[in-house]
């Protein structure tokens, strides 16, 4: 993917996170757009693909421009919740912002995923089987 004037994506970011609830119950946090507000308030998004309990992905404007995607992956018993960042930011960066600005992203990205899985597992017991909402 490319993003300005033809470049590779300066961020890109890849995380997983497994959450033991089923994939549709994730992906129902992920189907609202103002949680998108939330979590990536300074990013504009739009769907390019909407994969139901499969994911969405985006296309992001505003503090980045680029792609991101959410992949949810039914595994064991729950869902692997895939994380893709590919974007550059939309104006110029040093190297050392630019790190920052990856670290920064990373570190909200993992956020997000370990709020959902507190939210979503509700005190889910190890070994107890998961709850549909």
């Amino acid at each position: 993917m490319s993003t300005l004037n033809g470049a590779p994506p300066s961020i890109d970011i890849v995380d997983e996170t497994f959450i033991a609830v089923p994939p549709g119950t994730v992906a129902a946090v992920f189907a609202d757009p103002a949680a998108w507000r939330r979590y990536w308030p300074d990013l504009v998004l739009e769907v390019y693909t909407d994969r139901g309990e499969e994911g969405l992905r985006w296309t992001v404007r505003g503090a980045l421009v680029g792609t991101m995607e959410v992949w949810l992956e039914r595994t064991l018993d729950g869902t692997l919740l895939h994380y893709f960042l590919r974007a550059s930011p939309a104006g110029e960066m040093s190297p050392r912002q630019l790190r920052r600005e990856f670290d920064r992203r990373a570190r909200a990205a993992k956020a997000v995923a370990l709020g959902l899985k507190e939210v979503l597992e509700d005190g889910r017991e190890p070994g107890i089987p998961p709850r549909s909402i």
